[in-house]
């Protein structure tokens, strides 16, 4: 006697590969929905640390980091007033008026936390400010930068696109905010130039900066 092998129908098969379909559709919609939250949060990052340093301003006539009145409170250690923040945005000493941002931000109340540790982006960049190239006297970076700019690193191509787009022009070299291609955080310094434009390859890390 002959035995018949089981096996799936035409109609089953095709059943399973909608299924299929339709779990990679939700997975890929999932994960664009997370990347767009992470470009709203970063842009939030932006503005939130704007505002901060503005409000700071208004209240004590004074930069972050670089007040020389900061004795207002106890323990805390003051700029020296000359209206330029010493170091990058990633501080080298925890004794950069980079680094002292954070820390009179916070003791004002104008930023959650304490200390003098950069917060972190939604891609574990570190947040930072800086003025020009970081030292004493600022010379042009970034494109032309030479004042106060804060800056986001480690940010997935398609993500400082969107940040651009949303916030300024679309253009790394031009504009109120300049992208560089590197990973991690890049220091950003006298001679560091702009990308001539994005390029989006899924592997390609930027870092953001935008001017006050």
């Amino acid at each position: 006697m002959k035995t018949r092998q089981a096996g799936f129908t035409l109609v089953e098969i095709a059943i399973v590969l909608v299924i299929i379909g339709l779990l990679l559709g939700g997975i890929l919609k999932g994960q664009e929905m997370i990347i767009q939250a992470k470009v709203k949060n970063s842009i939030t990052d932006f503005s939130g640390v704007s505002a901060a340093y503005y409000g700071y301003q208004d209240r004590y006539r004074a930069i972050p980091g670089d007040d020389g009145g900061a004795a207002r409170w106890a323990g805390a250690t003051a700029g020296d007033g000359n209206r330029i923040l010493v170091g990058l945005y990633v501080p080298a000493l925890a004794t950069d008026e980079t680094a002292l941002w954070w820390d009179h931000l916070r003791r004002s109340g104008f930023v959650t936390g304490s200390g003098v540790a950069n917060p972190i982006n939604s891609f574990n960049g570190s947040l930072g400010v800086q003025t020009g190239d970081g030292t004493a006297t600022p010379a042009a970076v970034l494109g032309g930068f030479t004042n106060l700019l804060m800056c986001s690193p480690n940010l997935p191509d398609k993500v400082a696109i969107a940040l651009d787009v949303q916030m300024d022009d679309g253009q790394p070299n031009a504009g109120a905010v300049r992208g560089i291609l590197a990973s991690g955080n890049a220091a950003i310094s006298t001679a560091v130039t702009a990308a001539s434009g994005y390029l989006e390859t899924g592997t390609n890390v930027y870092t953001l900066c935008r001017q006050f």
